[in-house]
């Protein structure tokens, strides 16, 4: 069956209808089982503009109709350049979810979940990405929130303002820590909180998500899953410098990615193709900014993998990730940062 955002005239039918779609939570938005990520398009460095807006493009004519971006991505850029790409598409076509919360990369403007520039931001981003409304408008990371109450008291009931009067339909929140976004939608009171997303928690190193996806279905939330590759852990250029990744974990991929290059095979594909054969996941965000990354996972999804890429999965699973004792970075990241706040007075 066709999914209800296909134009005729616009889209490949035949690669639509090659296209897994999955109900995300109770919201009646059917999106597809590969999502674009925007944040290649703004924090990981320079890219050919063009080529990056042709991949939109063509992602959104091959049946992917889930696309995420933020503020946070490039200062705004993520979002002007999804503008740009989006023009002329037909606005069925695609879902779309930015976000509030998270800006910059200074400690001092890092996060603000004020209702005052909670309205600011978002009336940026919809003048970035030329659009009169958003699919979903998410809480951007929020355990780095010094004060939890103010999520509740103004983040979301500004969120729910948008959805009134037509300029989001759904309110979403995202997050590392799985605990947070749990306590968010058991405090939400009268706003609903729609979707999470969860990112690098359901990889090859860390399937911590899947044990928080019964709570999920439970309170009819659909589950957004991004960042398959554990932000470039499970790659062969491995991480940024900024990864906040333990040593222990570092060594273990870094290991791991070169035994797959002995065998002539690339660990992202690895770790794509395990993202993408996960379950209970209503879509899974790619970060996306040329062409050749978006065939490539194309046909991931389309055709898995090769029987000697079968076998290096086998064997990585089994020679480097079973038996790892650190598999996340959780914490780390908000006990820098809380370090930082000191430094500043903030705390």
């Amino acid at each position: 069956m066709l999914p209800p955002t296909y134009v005729p005239g616009f889209h490949d039918e035949e690669a639509v209808r090659a296209m897994r779609y999955n109900d995300l939570g109770t919201t009646g938005l059917k999106v597809s089982h590969l999502g674009l990520g925007g944040g290649p398009l703004g924090i990981y460095g320079d890219y050919p503009e063009e080529d990056a807006i042709a991949a939109v493009r063509e992602a959104i004519r091959q049946g992917i109709n889930y696309i995420d971006t933020a503020p946070f991505y490039g200062l705004g850029r993520s979002e002007e350049v999804l503008g740009k790409a989006l023009k002329g598409i037909p606005r069925q076509a695609y879902y779309i979810a930015t976000k509030v919360g998270r800006y910059t990369m200074d400690p001092r403007t890092m996060f603000d979940f004020s209702a005052q520039k909670t309205r600011e931001s978002f009336a940026k981003s919809l003048k970035l990405l030329q659009l009169d409304y958003v699919d979903i408008i998410q809480v951007h990371d929020v355990e780095f929130v010094q004060n939890p109450d103010v999520i509740i008291r103004e983040t979301l009931p500004v969120l729910q303002e948008f959805v009134a009067v037509g300029k989001a339909r759904f309110i979403g929140i995202t997050g590392y820590p799985l605990e947070p976004l749990r306590e968010i939608i058991e405090k939400s009171g009268s706003v609903k909180v729609d979707t999470v997303l969860s990112y690098t928690r359901d990889t090859l190193v860390d399937d911590t998500l899947q044990r928080h996806l019964p709570f999920f279905k439970e309170k009819g939330v659909g589950v957004i899953c991004a960042a398959g590759t554990a932000m470039g852990l499970l790659s062969s250029t491995g991480p940024q410098p900024w990864h906040p990744a333990p040593q222990k974990l570092r060594d273990a991929c870094r290991a791991a990615a070169g035994y797959c290059k002995e065998r002539s095979v690339e660990l992202a594909r690895l770790a794509m193709h395990h993202a993408l054969t996960r379950e209970g996941q209503a879509t899974h965000v790619v970060g996306i900014n040329s062409t050749q990354i978006l065939r490539s996972n194309l046909q991931i999804l389309r055709d898995g993998l090769t029987s000697t890429e079968q076998e290096v999965l086998r064997d990585v699973q089994k020679k480097f990730f079973a038996q790892l004792p650190v598999r996340h970075w959780e914490g780390l990241e908000l006990t820098m940062l809380r370090e930082e706040w000191r430094k500043l007075g903030m705390l």
